[in-house]
Parts: structure tokens; sequence; C-alpha cells
């Protein structure tokens, strides 16, 4: 069975959940038009789902931060969330 990864980004805009099609230049993708709050995960599941993807079962979202400008950390922070994802039918959509 093949899982994929979903992402979830924020800069300081809209939060958008994209899952990664490695390959692809067109990848399902997801938007709240809200700066705030963080969607809950309930609010996730229910993105995931309106675009084919299931969380694999046992795996948890991990954040991490990024900087647009790697070497200046007075830049805006982008905060990124990673799961992996499976298509509804258990394997990749």
């Amino acid at each position: 069975m093949r899982t994929l990864t979903a992402q979830m980004s924020h800069t300081g805009h809209a939060w958008r959940l994209y899952v990664v099609l490695y390959g692809e230049t067109d990848w399902p993708t997801f938007r709240w038009e809200r700066t705030g709050p963080v969607p809950t995960v309930a609010e996730r599941r229910h993105a995931l789902a309106a675009l084919g993807y299931e969380v694999e079962p046992g795996a948890v979202w991990s954040w991490t931060e990024d900087h647009r400008d790697p070497d200046d950390d007075s830049t805006p922070v982008a905060l990124i969330a990673a799961v992996t994802v499976r298509g509804w039918d258990g394997g990749a959509a």
C-alpha cells in the first residue's frame, strides 16, 4: 500500500492543506480563508476526506517552521504541518 504526505501551511494569510504528489503539477488542495485559528484536527480530517484521502492509522501531525529567508531569522515564519495519508480505498488516491 502506497502512502503519501499531506502538508498544511500558513504564511500569514489563509491556511492551505495539500497532498504532495511527486511528478504531478496539480496537487489536491483545500484552503481555509482565515488567518486563525489553526484548523482543528477534525477540520483537517474533513478537508482530506473532501480530497479523497484519510490520515494513515496511527499517524500524527508534526509541526515545523521555516523562514522565507533561511539566512535571516527576522523574516516572517511559515508554519508547516505534515502527516502520512492514504487514499480512501487504502491506497494512494
